[in-house]
């Protein structure tokens, strides 16, 4: 099948999925097995159904407290974001969507707390009107800043940690029910706050934060393949966010989405990107889409929380039926990892919908991908073909295997433990600690019994 065609007949499958996720699970009226006249709960995309056979909404830090304390195998459930079982439990999963509040705005420490279940699309325009900014935002802003932070998910930016760089300290609820806090201080920090849920139950974040900036959008097209090889890091650099999109196919990078701060005497990008040209209009990394509910380009400047995120944030989200992978790689490897994928196109293009390519800085939380090193991630959108998926996933982390590559904790992969944990210097510090909070197996589930503690 020609690539144009590709592209029409999958288009209007995926409009949904492409544009934002649900901001809720779906629910489809059917009896479950082990609990008659219940309805199957499922991620937003779909293509996961919880089995906790319980779930818990409370409304206050004190009835999280008291969950937590009395019940036996929990696990915290956010925005449902997750492609995978990171967020299901055998027995009680304890939703955050109502404690999604604002706590307090510190004036003078350029700080925001918010409640765990809050979504970045909730609060970020209201402290752009106080004066502040974060210091960056994922492509889709409805998710919760506690998932976010537990699962390391990023925007892009050679200078931007992933959004748990954000966190200046964390509070949680313990299996006993009590309530400690975290700052940056504390000896635990780098391990609890992209944690993965082995600690505990969030309740509270709190964020840096930044003078509010204007940020001025521009996408590029049809950046050669040759060109990319060459130039890398300037390309990754020419922005404050920089973002490629690629179905790999026709030896080059179809879009190239760059964000700059933007001050009134900044230079124009040109006409000649490293041989990729200016797109004419608003497009959506899907060409044959309609961007209509992607964020303002053609440099038209606008606040940081309208030009960050690749999408609206005002869009009403509906169900989309997709599947996510993604990979970090040193940047050091970036070019290879690049062409070690392309060399795979033909195999990966029936059933890609697009890639993503970005960048993200070093940190130090433990279980980070990006623990003491800088990093580029692949980043893949796939047709909901499971099975196809799951197929390819293997020859994808075969042929990036030479850079020592890491999945996102909260996307599709099928590393085995081994070989996951032998990538975290400080793998065995984290499940000591991890232990040390939870002796008695309360936050367990099938994903950590299956990557973590194995």
């Amino acid at each position: 099948m020609k690539r144009k065609q590709f592209i029409k007949t999958t288009s209007a499958a995926v409009v949904g999925s492409m544009l934002t996720p649900m901001v809720s699970c779906k629910t489809e009226k059917k009896p479950t097995p082990k609990t008659k006249g219940s309805m199957q709960r499922t991620n937003w995309a779909g293509n996961y159904t919880y089995k906790a056979k319980h779930i818990h909404e409370p409304k206050s830090v004190t009835e999280i407290q008291d969950l937590v304390k009395n019940l036996d195998v929990q696990k915290a459930l956010g925005s449902t974001h997750c492609f995978n079982d990171i967020a299901d439990s055998p027995k009680n999963q304890i939703s955050t969507k109502h404690l999604n509040k604002v706590i307090e705005i510190n004036k003078e420490n350029k700080t925001v707390r918010v409640e765990a279940g809050a979504r970045y699309g909730d609060f970020a325009e209201m402290l752009h009107e106080k004066g502040f900014a974060l210091h960056n935002l994922a492509s889709l802003p409805h998710i919760s800043v506690a998932g976010a932070c537990a699962t390391a998910t990023h925007g892009s930016g050679v200078n931007n940690k992933n959004l748990a760089g954000q966190v200046v300290s964390i509070e949680l609820v313990k299996p006993d029910g009590s309530l400690v806090e975290l700052s940056r201080e504390h000896p635990d920090f780098g391990a609890v706050v992209v944690g993965l849920g082995a600690f505990g139950i969030i309740t509270t974040l709190t964020l840096m934060l930044q003078d509010a900036f204007d940020v001025q959008q521009n996408v590029f097209l049809d950046l050669p393949l040759e060109s990319l090889k060459s130039n890398f890091e300037k390309i990754m650099q020419s922005g404050y966010s920089v973002s490629l999109f690629t179905d790999w196919m026709d030896n080059k990078v179809s879009e190239v989405w760059i964000k700059r701060t933007f001050t009134p005497d900044m230079t124009d990008l040109g006409t000649n990107f490293f041989g990729a040209v200016p797109a004419t209009k608003n497009i959506h990394p899907i060409v044959a889409l309609d961007a209509v509910n992607c964020t303002e380009q053609m440099g038209v400047p606008g606040p940081w929380y309208d030009r960050l995120p690749h999408f609206k944030m005002g869009f009403t989200p509906s169900a989309g039926e997709e599947l996510q992978s993604e990979y970090f790689i040193p940047r050091e490897h970036a070019v290879d990892a690049i062409l070690a994928i392309e060399k795979m196109k033909d195999e990966i293009y029936p059933h890609i919908l697009i890639s993503e390519i970005r960048a993200i800085a070093a940190d130090g939380f433990w279980m980070s991908p990006c623990y003491q090193q800088d990093c580029i991630t692949i980043h893949t959108t796939w047709q909901q073909k499971p099975q196809e998926v799951m197929a390819l996933l293997p020859k994808v982390e075969e042929a990036l295997a030479p850079f020592n590559a890491k999945p996102h904790w909260g996307k599709l992969f099928s590393l085995d433990a081994k070989t996951l944990q032998a990538r975290y210097p400080k793998y065995k510090d984290f499940i000591a600690l991890a232990k040390k909070y939870d002796p008695q197996g309360k936050f367990k589930n099938s994903y950590l019994t299956e990557h973590i503690y194995a």
